[in-house]
């Protein structure tokens, strides 16, 4: 049995669930490796997939499938990214009041251990001082109290797509201190504590302690945590530099996103997405076309 991760480089359930539930349906699933072009394959049968871990801003035209999914028997994780941050940063996400409506609806279907929530990442800015994640942060976990028990954090990463993202819109770029950095996550975690939540960090070691847990976004541990009668093996498999997260097949294709979050590290702009997700054919067995794929 292995993981799927569906996934860290777009967001699926926002705008490829028929895709993925046509998947599903076939019983397998293509992906274009981004460095090298190899097409890989890998089984959605139940039997094969210890469980599915969602990657979403907005899990809304997935919830139509959820029954579907559930009958075939398919056991699944929902990733839930909320940051609350201005508008100018991100473009296209829903209303905060919208996500969380959300992440409460799934978290009575499901249960709050299988709603795990993303404040990721953090942006501090003019915009977005340390006061106002604190502000921010405080609010949604009132509202997110008992819908779910964790939150992953880090800081947005300067990868070059960033970088010019930043620059075509006049932006400085978000650059602050270890120190701050560290003061802001431990007074996050403390907020979080109040309302039940833990707060770890996802690939940032250097906010650890001061109730800061480590993140393992796919976690093997976890799994078996929500379904103790499972047996699979996954190794530690790191995506980047302290990454602590399971080995998973990852069936997404990167700059396939329409959200429009210029902090991105797997969509280079909005335009560039909306090129690509033109090319998109929900009956191909990878999520844009290639020559040859398997089907």
């Amino acid at each position: 049995m292995h993981l799927i991760s569906a996934s860290r480089r777009t967001d699926l359930p926002a705008f490829y669930s028929e895709w993925f539930m046509e998947r599903i349906r076939k019983g397998s699933a293509s992906w274009v490796n981004p460095f090298n072009g190899a097409v890989s394959t890998v089984s959605l049968a139940a039997q094969d997939v210890a469980a599915i871990v969602f990657w979403t801003r907005n899990f809304s035209p997935m919830l139509r499938h959820l029954d579907e999914l559930e009958a075939r028997g398919h056991r699944y994780l929902i990733h839930f990214t909320l940051t609350a941050l201005p508008r100018i940063y991100e473009t296209h996400v829903p209303s905060v009041r919208a996500a969380v409506r959300q992440m409460r609806a799934l978290a009575e279907r499901i249960g709050p251990r299988r709603v795990l929530w993303r404040y990721d990442p953090i942006l501090v800015s003019r915009e977005s001082d340390p006061d106002f994640h604190r502000s921010q942060f405080e609010a949604l976990c009132r509202d997110l109290e008992g819908a779910t028990r964790q939150c992953s954090v880090s800081f947005v990463q300067i990868y070059g797509k960033v970088r010019r993202n930043f620059t075509k819109r006049g932006l400085p770029l978000p650059d602050p201190s270890e120190a701050e950095r560290r003061k802001l996550a431990a007074g996050l975690a403390e907020i979080g504590a109040r309302h039940g939540i833990a707060v770890r960090a996802c690939c940032n070691d250097e906010l650890l302690g001061n109730r800061v847990e480590k993140a393992r976004c796919v976690d093997r541990e976890q799994v078996l945590g929500v379904w103790p009668d499972l047996t699979f093996e996954a190794a530690t498999a790191p995506t980047r530099e302290q990454c602590g997260c399971s080995r998973a097949f990852d069936i997404g294709a990167y700059d396939t996103c329409l959200h429009g979050c210029i902090y991105c590290y797997a969509t280079r702009d909005r335009e560039a997405a909306q090129a690509r997700h033109q090319r998109h054919q929900p009956c191909c067995a990878t999520l844009l076309p290639v020559a040859n794929p398997s089907r």
